[in-house]
């Protein structure tokens, strides 16, 4: 394989990121790292805009990075934005500016897409990261706009939630409540603690958190040098030297802005209050970034990495502790996933579609029932709507919006395309994968209308001269209702495919 040299490009709330890499067969290597402070955060959190002037200075920036990736003959890029240009009221008027301006494509990471790459990173980077989500532990990713909090139990992602907790955010808060150096350690506590009050009585409870992995662009490079190594197992004494310190002290005491300390000393504040609340025995300080893991995603879907972790498991264990949460039927939903990739799997020339499609289906089959928590009659609506506002990382908006359609018109008739607003991430591509998943999971729920789970053992075989699709299933139970009642199910199916599903029973 011949050596690429790879460019990747974080637009963040508060500073402009690059790094260049070099991707050969002997793995990935960092070349040259460049930064810039770069306040978009603000603008945007105030006014849902971001002003005239700090475009100019952002496309400038990127010319300038532009200009030092030709400079190392950068073979191909990746650039993303994230929440600073994601909330804008004028996203894709901005990135069309940019692209104008500077002839570079920006392209937008949902949160949930954003933390997952920073989680990938994590796992790329710190060499003990499996045992130490096996002994339990808390990802706390640092933003400007917001923060993330990910749990780790037993070696699985158990929960993730999304918290708008962001240091510029409270930066903002302590500027309109003109706080003193003194006040401000207690109030972003309060800010903290206000947020996660209810995530710790469902989440914290019973749980011993025993490990932290900080991501952030300050703290965990100060921390390095103050222990010299990722790992801090009693750093407790230095956050608290640190947050006791005034922004001019710290900045003066590190060689830095005093903007920049600002935000450092807040970002302190938060990863000691929270230590303290999980009873965190040891703190991990890998000092990855967003662009560490652009390089790493780029280079596993070119086929130039493998990865070291089962990130697709952890997406499918976030779906199972949801569907946990919303109380929906662990046995009844397993069957569900069952039946629906035994059709999936059974049906590749019908269907024509990807390993990724395949994981949002078995992600629907593990929710299809979770609106049922609160309402028994607008099962697909409620289902549509927890989803909808749920995080699932790893998962991009649009992906999670097909899930959530999916288990929506399983209970509801299904909708035309026209019917999706301005609104919807929905496309004539996605609509099509839309009614091709939701076909399939609708007749996986009529193969298990009983709930009773008679058609776990089946063979599935495409009749293609007959138009057919045949399910063959061995039991010795009565299925008299699910062939009586397959008829909703199987028009949908027959519209899509092309092909009518016909059940024959083989006596065990």
């Amino acid at each position: 394989m011949a050596v690429k040299t790879f460019a990747a490009i974080d637009v963040g709330s508060f500073e402009l990121g690059m790094k260049i890499f070099e991707i050969s067969p002997k793995g990935i290597r960092e070349l040259d790292e460049v930064r810039h402070a770069i306040d978009l955060g603000s603008d945007t959190y105030a006014t849902g805009k971001i002003s005239f002037a700090k475009v100019g200075e952002l496309c400038d920036l990127l010319k300038q990075y532009k200009s030092i990736m030709s400079s190392y003959q950068v073979s191909d890029y990746v650039a993303y934005g994230t929440s600073a240009i994601r909330e804008t009221v004028n996203t894709g008027v901005l990135l069309d500016q940019i692209r104008q301006r500077t002839g570079l494509k920006i392209q937008i990471l949902s949160n949930s897409e954003q933390r997952f790459l920073d989680y990938k990173s994590i796992a790329f980077k710190l060499e003990n990261f499996e045992e130490i989500v096996a002994d339990s532990a808390a990802i706390l990713d640092i933003g400007g706009g917001s923060i993330q909090i990910s749990l780790f139990e037993e070696g699985k992602l158990n929960t993730t939630r999304n918290l708008r907790l962001g240091i510029l955010r409270v930066q903002d808060n302590l500027t309109r409540l003109n706080a003193g150096v003194d006040q401000v350690p207690s109030l972003v506590n309060e800010m903290v603690s206000d947020q996660l009050d209810v995530f710790k009585k469902m989440h914290l409870s019973r749980k011993k958190i025993r490990h932290m992995i900080v991501v952030d662009d300050q703290l965990t490079g100060l921390i390095q040098k103050e222990y010299g190594s990722s790992c801090a197992p009693n750093c407790g004494r230095f956050l608290r030297s640190l947050t006791a310190l005034s922004s001019l002290e710290i900045a003066r005491k590190y060689q830095m802005a005093e903007d920049a300390a600002s935000l450092l000393r807040i970002t302190a504040i938060m990863v000691l209050y929270l230590m303290d609340m999980m009873g965190i025995k040891s703190l991990q300080a890998p000092g990855v970034t967003l662009c560490d893991g652009i390089v790493y995603e780029y280079a596993e879907k070119k086929n130039k990495l493998l990865p070291t972790h089962d990130f697709e498991q952890d997406i499918i264990s976030s779906a199972w502790n949801l569907s946990k949460r919303y109380m929906s039927s662990m046995k009844r939903d397993q069957t569900m996933e069952t039946i629906a990739l035994k059709l999936y799997d059974s049906m590749q020339s019908l269907h024509g579609l990807s390993k990724r499609e395949r994981l949002l289906l078995q992600i629907a089959g593990i929710l299809h029932d979770c609106g049922k928590f609160t309402s028994l009659v607008n099962v697909g609506e409620c289902s549509y709507n927890i989803v909808m506002n749920t995080e699932i990382i790893g998962l991009s908006h649009r992906e999670r919006e097909l899930v959530a359609n999916i288990v929506k018109y399983i209970y509801l008739p299904f909708a035309p395309y026209s019917e999706f607003g301005a609104g919807s991430s929905m496309d004539v591509d996605t609509y099509l994968v839309l009614s091709k998943l939701t076909a399939i999971l609708r007749l996986a729920k009529a193969l298990d209308r009983s709930h009773q789970q008679k058609f776990i053992d089946m063979d599935v075989k495409v009749k293609s001269g007959e138009q057919k699709l045949q399910i063959q299933v061995r039991t010795s139970q009565d299925i008299t209702m699910e062939k009586g009642l397959l008829g909703y199910s199987a028009d949908l199916f027959e519209e899509v495919y092309s092909v009518r599903p016909v059940i024959r029973k083989v006596k065990q």
